[in-house]
């Protein structure tokens, strides 16, 4: 009888013992990650890992937090655990089956730092059965992180500010009219109208332009003589012709008088409606629209004009104020005022700035690559002419070109002070992505619609925010280590390493990208060479290419351990 009852309690004790037993270790096997190699982008470290709990292996009463941990040396990061509950246990958390087993999937996200380029991923278990705390040992499941993207925070460093331009015009072109008047149907010049201010000031202007004392220089002179439309094409053609022959005559001798030698090009025109119909637009003449109506419908001049004087109730106004002002000569010196030239502009923005206006001052320092002249030219402008933002701006580029974020948003300050222009805010954007402030980048970036290099600069910003496909667009052929690092972010090495080629001044993260181009191409040479190239413009890259995953599959290679070392 009593060995009959030790047999079932025995298998009922060893029952009872294995679902209160411990869990035990999990093999790695029983994990993978996407990507298999973990990647920053846009500042995190975003993994999905898949799991699973092999067959009989949950409790029954087991609850398990899995928490994913990045480690490095000195420092560790936690993601958001997940949670796992046995069949028996009363919850909402994913139910594993004790006999069959279970998968998972759950998605970890990290915020970056370079010290996680040497890391490890682990999965970090705190399981309880029952009441009872269960150890199951930590499992590794990946190895380091691909930080490329990261190098956007280097690469911005020789991304293009916008400079704001000058307005300098060596030659500018000006023209200066006046009218004679003639009654109605009299083509002869009349005393008084020769006496009149605007013909006497006409002289004048001819005069100095002949002179070339102020830096004029006279192109021609138009005469254009014009009758109403009133009287019939015959009679207002002969009328026109007469009135352009006795202006052709007074100007000549005028000009014979002042030794002005001018080209003169005249025409007629024998029925000026154009100026009718403009006269009329900007009047507030009664039944103005029913006259602009009548000139739309009929093009026939005669039918045109018995339309008109059909309209009986504003043809008087129009007689009165209309017609007497299109029986005139119009006169027109065209002349050019001629500036000074690049010779005078750089010696006098060396000696004496004060002579020299904004436009010119700011031209001057597009005349030298000195920076340190440039930025000599910009800070004397700043002086002489404070309220303009320009200067600001420039000095801004200078700053931010030479590394000195700081400088550059002082100067940009003072010059969205003066102006909110689409150049200013866009350098304001720059410096916010330099400084790791994308919300603001993108907050100017909105208002910099125009600046030159705009997409560009957006590029950036899509580039920080790993969205890669949108910056290579941004960036279209612009060819910067940005673009070039975003192309590679893309998967496009071709077109990376031809953007990289293409850049005038290559620095050493040009030729760092190109390294990154040869590894992810299995180019070898490329990665030596370029990588040779980089450390021996910035030494503290031998140290950076020692633990970037990028060039892992060369870790053994003779020749890379040799550059880096």
């Amino acid at each position: 009888m009593v060995k009959k009852l030790y047999l079932p309690l025995l298998m009922a004790l060893v029952v009872a013992l294995s679902s209160c037993g411990k869990m035990g270790e999990l093999s790695s096997e029983y994990f993978t990650t996407n990507p298999q190699v973990l990647e920053a982008v846009g500042g995190k470290v975003p993994v999905t890992i898949n799991g699973k709990f092999p067959e009989k292996y949950f409790k029954k009463k087991a609850v398990v937090e899995v928490t994913p941990v990045l480690r490095w040396n000195g420092g560790e990061a936690k993601s958001q655990p997940a949670l796992f509950q046995g069949e028996k246990v009363e919850g909402n958390d994913q139910t594993i089956s004790y006999k069959m087993g279970g998968t998972y999937t759950t998605k970890a996200n990290f915020d970056y730092v370079p010290e996680m380029a040497k890391s490890e991923l682990y999965l970090v278990f705190n399981a309880k059965v029952g009441k009872k705390a269960i150890s199951i040992p930590d499992v590794k499941i990946a190895d380091g992180v691909i930080s490329t993207s990261e190098l956007i925070n280097n690469t911005l460093s020789s991304a293009n500010p916008a400079s704001s331009d000058d307005a300098f015009q060596r030659v500018i072109k000006q023209a200066q009219e006046a009218k004679i008047m003639f009654i109605i149907q009299q083509a002869n010049i009349r005393a008084s109208e020769l006496k009149s201010a605007e013909v006497k000031d006409f002289n004048k202007t001819v005069a100095d332009a002949n002179a070339d004392t102020k830096g004029k220089k006279i192109n021609n002179i138009e005469i254009s003589s014009y009758a109403s439309p009133d009287g019939g094409p015959k009679l207002n053609t002969t009328l026109a012709e007469k009135r352009e022959s006795n202006t052709v005559t007074y100007l000549n001798k005028e000009l014979k008088k002042g030794k002005v030698d001018a080209t003169v090009d005249s025409k007629y025109t024998a029925q000026d409606w154009e100026g009718f119909q403009e006269l009329v637009s900007k009047s507030n003449i009664q039944d103005k629209d029913l006259i602009l109506r009548v000139l739309s419908m009929y093009q026939d001049p005669e039918q045109r004009e018995t339309e008109i004087k059909n309209i009986s109730s504003v043809y008087k106004t129009l007689a009165e104020e209309v017609l007497p002002q299109l029986r005139r000569s119009r006169l027109t010196l065209n002349y050019d005022i001629i500036g000074k030239s690049d010779e005078e502009i750089t010696s006098l923005a060396n000696s004496d700035a004060s002579k020299l206006n904004i436009e010119e001052l700011l031209y001057a320092a597009t005349l030298t690559k000195d920076n340190s002249k440039k930025e000599a030219i910009y800070t004397k402008a700043t002086e002489l002419y404070p309220n303009d933002y320009r200067a600001y701006n420039n000095l801004a580029f200078l700053a931010y070109q030479k590394g000195d974020i700081d400088g550059a948003k002082s100067f940009l300050n003072k010059a969205a002070n003066l102006k909110s222009a689409p150049e200013v805010n866009m350098n304001l954007g720059l410096v916010a992505l330099k400084s790791g402030d994308k919300t603001a980048a993108e907050s100017y970036f909105g208002k910099a619609a125009g600046a030159k290099q705009l997409n560009e600069s957006l590029g950036n910003l899509y580039v920080s925010r790993g969205e890669y496909d949108r910056a290579v667009n941004s960036f279209g052929d612009a060819k910067t280590n940005s673009a070039a690092l975003a192309q590679i972010l893309a998967k496009d090495y071709n077109k990376a390493k031809n953007t990289l080629s293409g850049i005038e001044a290559p620095d050493a993260y040009t030729d760092y990208l190109m390294a990154i181009v040869g590894a992810r191409t299995n180019n070898a040479s490329i990665v030596t060479s370029s990588l040779s190239s980089a450390i021996k413009k910035d030494p503290s890259l031998a140290k950076k290419a020692s633990t970037d995953l990028e060039f892992a599959k060369f870790a053994t290679d003779a020749e890379f351990l040799n550059v880096i070392k």
